[in-house]
């Protein structure tokens, strides 16, 4: 087993080699200078997708969520409150449905909000609906 991860960088979406044991120690992107974690969940696009979603070997959680879905823009605060205590063990990361419906056709999204654990492509696991936020994070935990 390795002892470094390679993580996408929260700000440039660079890959950088991060040591497991300094996950916790605010570790900087080697090409932007900023801290791999941003404590925030990420907003996928086109241009960072791959490397957060295909490349990173740190296991990540993607919110498929739309701007018009109620439940959707109120589980947001619970997502992005779970992203500061759940980032460096796993990366949150947010898609909207509406604006790259090609990408979330790559993972069958029917429903949303869904929540989708992966690693480096592979789905770990998935659930539908907006949860409270202990739920979600003790959901999220057993992908860390």
């Amino acid at each position: 087993m390795s002892d470094s991860l390679v993580v996408a960088c929260a700000e440039c979406a660079s890959l950088n080699r991060v040591p497991i044991a300094k996950r916790l120690q605010q570790p900087r992107c080697g090409r932007c200078s900023k801290p791999v974690f941003g404590r925030a969940p990420v907003v996928l696009n086109q241009l960072n997708f791959d490397a957060h979603v295909k490349r990173s070997e740190l296991t990540a959680i993607i919110d498929f969520w739309a701007p018009w879905c109620g439940p959707c823009v109120q589980f947001a605060t619970i997502f992005a409150e779970a992203a500061s205590s759940l980032e460096s063990r796993l990366r949150l990361l947010k898609l909207d449905t509406e604006a790259f419906p090609q990408l979330a056709q790559q993972f069958s999204i029917r429903s949303i909000p869904t929540l989708v654990a992966i690693r480096q492509g592979q789905e770990l696991g998935r659930v539908s609906g907006a949860m409270p936020l202990q739920t979600f994070v003790n959901w999220a935990a057993q992908w860390s």
